[in-house]
């Protein structure tokens, strides 16, 4: 019989992963890669009207914070993102020629949906609501200390990959973030040393050692991914710490993940709005950004 913390943390977990599923994912997707150049916009049949935070980088909307408690955040990142999201859309762009395995269309489709209605009744009130009580300062030093805690991910990987100055970065970053950024709240490796993070996982490992990515799947409560990238986030989930704090660590470790991407959610509440009234055809704007954003992860 579980307890009310532990039905509660249960909750706050499923409504966790919504926030990589449909409308979601798009957030995640689109933000900057700070591992490279921003890609060059291609010519968009709308013009995007609100900026988008991804994966390592601070969202854009949490610039407006005071600068005595606001780490660096890159306000023209996101603006990048959402002229690549309306690319990715626009069949005369250069990112829809490319070639999209997507033989399960009709399946992914109907969960993409279910997932999108699921972040707008589901996911998006909890992060209204979480936005109100928990300043924007605050929500930007909760990202970066997540982010802090995905270090082993990191790092693993860029050996892996074989990628000995990404790793020595990541090392770098962490050490520095976890003392004098107080825990990674702060990233004084990149704001005062100029540390730059090298994002890496284990499906863009299996892609480096020839993997396949396979074809392109939705499934509930998930976000995007491949079969290869599918793989891969299950082998990253053992390695993440956020998998194993506390006792019983499951709970605690669910809960986490959770109120990290509830952070991430409202973080990005008007940059999702802004997304969805621009782009027409929303699952075909994911699919081909995401395969071109792993693709071009696995190339570097």
């Amino acid at each position: 019989m579980l307890t009310p913390i532990a039905r509660g943390l249960t909750l706050l977990a499923l409504l966790g992963s919504l926030a990589l599923a449909g409308c979601g994912s798009v957030g995640k997707l689109l933000a900057s890669d700070t591992s490279g150049p921003a890609p060059e916009p291609a010519a968009a049949t709308t013009t995007p009207t609100a900026a988008v935070a991804v994966d390592a980088a601070p969202p854009a909307r949490a610039e407006r914070a005071p600068d005595e408690v606001t780490p660096t955040a890159a306000p023209d990142e996101a603006t990048t993102a959402v002229a690549d999201a309306s690319a990715a859309a626009d069949p005369q762009s250069e990112a829809a020629e490319m070639e999209e395995y997507d033989p399960w269309e009709g399946f992914n489709q109907k969960t993409f949906e279910f997932n999108r209605k699921l972040d707008r009744w589901v996911l998006k009130p909890v992060a209204t609501a979480y936005d109100k009580v928990m300043p924007e300062p605050w929500q930007l030093l909760i990202s970066h200390a997540f982010e802090n805690l995905k270090f082993p991910v990191r790092f693993v990987n860029n050996l892996l990959q074989q990628k000995w100055s990404g790793a020595g970065r990541e090392l770098g970053r962490f050490l520095i973030n976890s003392t004098a950024g107080i825990g990674g709240v702060f990233d004084p490796a990149k704001d005062y040393w100029g540390i730059d993070a090298s994002p890496a996982d284990f499906g863009q490992t299996l892609g480096k050692w020839g993997v396949h990515p396979g074809p392109y799947l939705i499934l509930p409560l998930l976000p995007p991914m491949t079969v290869r990238d599918g793989i891969g986030s299950g082998v990253d989930g053992v390695t993440s710490p956020l998998a194993f704090y506390g006792g019983p660590f499951i709970w605690n470790g669910l809960g986490l993940r959770a109120g990290g991407i509830v952070n991430d959610r409202a973080m990005n509440l008007d940059v999702y709005q802004g997304i969805e009234e621009t782009v027409v055809d929303m699952y075909a704007a994911v699919r081909n950004f995401y395969l071109r954003k792993r693709e071009q992860r696995v190339r570097e």
